[in-house]
């Protein structure tokens, strides 16, 4: 096992230095749980100043882990995580505190809830809003086969925004069983939370009247007293559905089936764990309204929430300023490009809208709202709700923008060919996060929208080389009215070009030549083209002059410079950071089948797997998609002994379930 960093080795925490499981934290009396709580926060802050993850959310939910572990017993009892970036306190009660620093690391643990990671993770959840469907789930299969265990899903972080979740509790307030549904009200998302629902519990929160009402019959009695008879719990029941139906906003909870409670204070262990009792004890579908502190504990992270929602690392515990050594002006981001390049856009244009889903700054839509808010919709956590709702305004005239992360854009799948494409409707698709993503790990690894996409009738699909493109095919977009649009691009950062004033219009479905060469044609897309021209630098050293052919669009492809490269190349190499099925070597394939054409083909892409987690350099190593290993495969390939990838990229991560 890696050794713990040395900080971390000489701090003293007395109390989770002796905690290794949920049992051991029951060992404890109901007193000490706060100081447990706060360790636990302490260690959390130590472990991702050094290493960076998800943060402010889990700094959030502290004393609800401790309490639900304290009170539930896991792995028997079920918790279910929603949105996986909560778990980070789990994950530090069940066993894996001393594994903490290798957190989204390759070959270290997973940054969200994994199922062959521990016995404890009872659901994978990186993607929000699925909590209460997985404990529907799970909750039906207990009682079919007659088991005891108890259920919990803790939404929070702005899930509840989605429609997955409402359609879960509709179900659920049917078929009336056992599930607790902890509700962490922290208003926020990555950004604050918007909508309705957040007004909703908003006035729950406020309504003194009723909080009043509400704290003395939870303060002053037990509803589970065993000295009170069935007539006493009835009468207490009737009391209070009476407070909350008079005095509350709308009983919205409790037309949906479920039993509502709250709010209470989610950073007061102690009315945690009687609140989690009481619930444990009731045999049907109840919500428990919890109040809490994105970020609690690290005035930093209280005061910019959305900032520390995440962190990257190297901050001083204290003040949060950074500890790394600045290395002066670094290239902007491409969603930084994409929001300042269409906010200029829309500045000429007033039917550009933009439209996100509950991501503005992670999509650098926050730059377009500042300049446009009347043109700027954030949706919440409802990405099929986005797609329509585009499609809405399309129909009106409007050039609706929509910017929503690869793999997040996979939800709405239905409503990109029903809603837009079948109706040959002009929304423009910005999708962020293409490609690998890094230490997020194959829940957020952009891997397959070119896949997804290519078979869409009328869908346009283009990913630039660099942020000129970007802001090009951007352009291009707008001026494009006869159906949809997808332009992806990467989470990294840009080359650092200097970039020309103005856009200039793009011919769609064209490629273009970068790099000249008689032995090979190497055909890249997106982030590939400049590593496809960083590989032809070095396949010259070898004696191969390799052709590089930046083919810029999917779809139309530009048949008619693969004819030619084709009539001009025996063997074509197809690089690109997606799935090898279904991407850019697959239409290539298929036209050169359907053309009669015989040229040998290698596809270097993703593999047919999920892709583990790790740095972004790290994971090219693994899948060989870095310069030296892409270089040797098309060496191989040239002289004809390798067409296939090594052994050792076919390999898999595996991470030791923990017990």
């Amino acid at each position: 096992m890696e050794q713990l960093p040395p900080h971390l080795v000489n701090k003293k925490f007395p109390f989770l230095s002796k905690i290794h499981s949920p049992e051991d934290l029951k060992t404890y009396e109901l007193e000490d749980l706060q100081n447990i709580a706060d360790e636990c926060r302490a260690y959390l802050i130590d472990v991702v100043a050094e290493n960076g993850g998800h943060f402010g959310s889990s700094l959030g939910v502290v004393e609800i882990t401790v309490a639900l572990h304290y009170v539930y017993k896991t792995p028997h009892d079920k918790i279910i995580w929603d949105v996986g970036h909560q778990a980070y306190i789990h994950k530090i009660l069940t066993g894996r505190k001393d594994l903490m620093h290798t957190n989204r690391k390759l070959n270290g643990l997973a940054g969200f809830p994994k199922i062959s990671e521990s016995l404890h993770d009872a659901f994978g959840t990186g993607h929000a809003s699925t909590s209460i469907s997985a404990a529907a789930g799970i909750a039906a299969a207990r009682d079919l086969s007659g088991g005891n265990e108890k259920i919990i899903a803790v939404i929070g972080d702005g899930s509840m925004t989605g429609g997955m979740a409402f359609e879960a509790m509709n179900h659920l307030g049917e078929t009336k069983t056992d599930v607790l549904v902890v509700l962490n009200d922290n208003q926020m998302a990555i950004a604050p939370s918007t909508g309705g629902l957040k007004d909703y519990l908003v006035n729950i929160t406020l309504n003194k009247t009723y909080n009043r009402f509400r704290k003395f019959i939870w303060d002053s009695i037990s509803l589970l007293n065993n000295d009170l008879g069935d007539a006493a719990k009835n009468a207490v029941h009737k009391i209070e559905d009476g407070i909350k139906a008079a005095l509350t906003p709308g009983a919205f909870f409790e037309a949906l089936g479920f039993r509502y409670f709250g709010p209470i204070d989610g950073h007061n262990t102690e009315q945690l764990v009687r609140a989690f009792r009481e619930m444990r004890e009731l045999p049907h579908p109840k919500l428990l309204h919890v109040v809490t502190t994105k970020g609690k504990g690290f005035k930093p992270a209280e005061d910019d929430q959305s900032k520390w929602h995440a962190s990257s690392g190297g901050f001083d515990i204290t003040t949060g300023k950074s500890l790394k050594k600045p290395g002066g002006a670094q290239p902007l981001k491409y969603q930084d490009i994409f929001g300042r390049a269409l906010t200029e856009l829309a500045d000429k244009d007033h039917r550009i809208v933009g439209i996100t889903a509950a991501m503005p700054s992670g999509t650098s839509l926050d730059v377009f709202q500042k300049a446009h808010s009347k043109r700027f919709y954030d949706v919440g956590i409802a990405e099929q709700h986005a797609v329509t709702f585009a499609a809405g305004m399309a129909t009106k005239g409007y050039k609706p923008v929509c910017a929503i992360y690869s793999s997040f854009l996979q939800r709405a799948y239905d409503q990109l060919i029903h809603d837009v494409a079948l109706q040959k409707l002009p929304v423009v698709f910005a999708i962020d996060r293409a490609g690998l993503v890094g230490e997020d790990g194959p829940t957020h690894h952009g891997s397959f929208d070119l896949s997804y996409l290519h078979p869409i009738p009328g869908m346009v699909i283009m990913a630039p080389k660099d942020e000129q493109e970007l802001r090009d095919m951007l352009y291009t977009s707008m001026q494009h009215q006869q159906g949809p649009v997808a332009i992806r691009y990467p989470r990294g950062t840009c080359a650092g070009l200097t970039l020309r004033p103005g856009f200039t219009a793009m011919e769609i479905g064209r490629g273009e030549i970068v790099h000249e060469g008689s032995s090979i044609a190497i055909l890249a897309i997106g982030t590939m083209v400049q590593r496809s021209v960083e590989t032809a630098q070095m396949l010259e050293k070898q004696g191969i002059d390799a052709l590089v052919a930046n083919m810029r669009f999917l779809k139309p492809l530009d048949t008619e410079m693969l004819n030619s490269i084709a009539e001009r190349y025996e063997k074509i190499v197809i690089i690109e950071e997606n799935s090898t099925i279904g991407g850019l070597g697959s239409a290539v394939n298929d036209h050169l089948q359907k053309e009669s054409l015989s040229n040998s083909v290698l596809t270097i892409g993703l593999p047919d797997t999920f892709v583990t987690h790790g740095s972004m350099n790290d994971l090219y190593r693994l899948l060989e998609l870095d310069a030296e290993n892409v270089s040797r495969r098309i060496s191989n390939f040239y002289k004809g002994t390798v067409t296939e990838k090594s052994e050792s990229s076919q390999s898999t991560i595996r991470t030791e379930r923990l017990a």
